[in-house]
């Protein structure tokens, strides 16, 4: 075996027993500690082993489809997703947008500052009402609620990147006899971009949890409408099954927009 080949091998020994093993051991106690507590006759909560049995059919089929919203789990999570995509992608070009006109202009952010320092204190569903009132439709209304969601973070991370931005860059620009669009692209976003991207990765995560509380009072397909429609149906291992699947696609999300960050931003971005 070459010296390189084994320099590999020990790397990616070390690399399990420092980032894999840790959470592994923490989470086969917790399973331990979960089937315990949960495996006497009267547990109101059903246990691991119990919520493998009575999802299997979920696990191990998750694109079925029988028609309307009786559909396997993975076309559930994609019908979130694309409401996701859609609302977010609005927040990102619209916060950042706005996020510049703020950091940029000292008149905007004295007129603008205060609106948005009020506006993203209001709880994401308590929009959905009014934006039901205005689309009369359930999809664009959780579109918009993901898009009020995300949008703050944005904002407020992307003004102060700019505002950050070093007089020595702002004077290089000067000397080089820049205009608008080359201090946009060559000195704004790049020296911004670390907290453009803290401000995405706190969208993405914000989105993704409005929109599954969003789906559950819109109804249609979607995993927050399945996590409702289960509990109305007193299937709480699904909804456990559910919850899971939530929680990794939303760290998914998060550790894609921050791997994009990274490269962007060449690793000045946090991870």
């Amino acid at each position: 075996m070459s010296s390189v080949t084994t320099q590999r091998l020990k790397q990616a020994q070390d690399y399990g027993m420092n980032h894999l093993l840790p959470p592994l051991v923490v989470m086969i106690v917790l399973l331990l500690i979960w089937e315990w507590l949960t495996s006497s006759s009267g547990a109101t909560l059903p246990s691991p082993s119990r919520v493998i049995e009575e999802t299997w059919g979920l696990i191990i089929h998750p694109f079925y489809d029988n028609g309307g919203t009786d559909v396997g789990m993975g076309w559930q999570i994609l019908a979130s997703l694309e409401r996701v995509a859609y609302g977010y992608t609005l927040a990102v070009i619209v916060g950042v947008a706005l996020g510049v006109l703020v950091g940029q202009s000292t008149l905007a952010m004295r007129g603008l500052d205060p609106i948005f320092q009020v506006l993203r204190t209001v709880p994401p569903l308590a929009w959905l009402p009014l934006s039901l009132a205005g689309f009369q439709d359930s999809y664009p209304s959780a579109i918009f609620v993901i898009f009020i969601t995300a949008i703050w973070p944005i904002i407020i991370n992307t003004s102060v990147g700019v505002r950050n931005i070093s007089e020595d860059y702002r004077n290089v620009a000067r000397v080089l006899n820049l205009n608008g669009y080359e201090y946009f692209t060559k000195i704004m976003l790049p020296a911004a971009a670390p907290y453009i991207f803290s401000g995405l990765r706190i969208g993405v995560g914000l989105s993704w949890l409005a929109i599954v509380a969003a789906e559950m009072l819109i109804g249609g397909v979607g995993i927050g409408f399945f996590i409702w429609d289960a509990w109305n149906s007193s299937r709480i291992s699904d909804i456990v099954l559910a919850l899971i699947y939530v929680g990794i696609v939303g760290f998914i999300l998060d550790r894609l927009v921050a791997y994009v960050g990274n490269k962007i931003t060449r690793g000045t971005s946090a991870s």
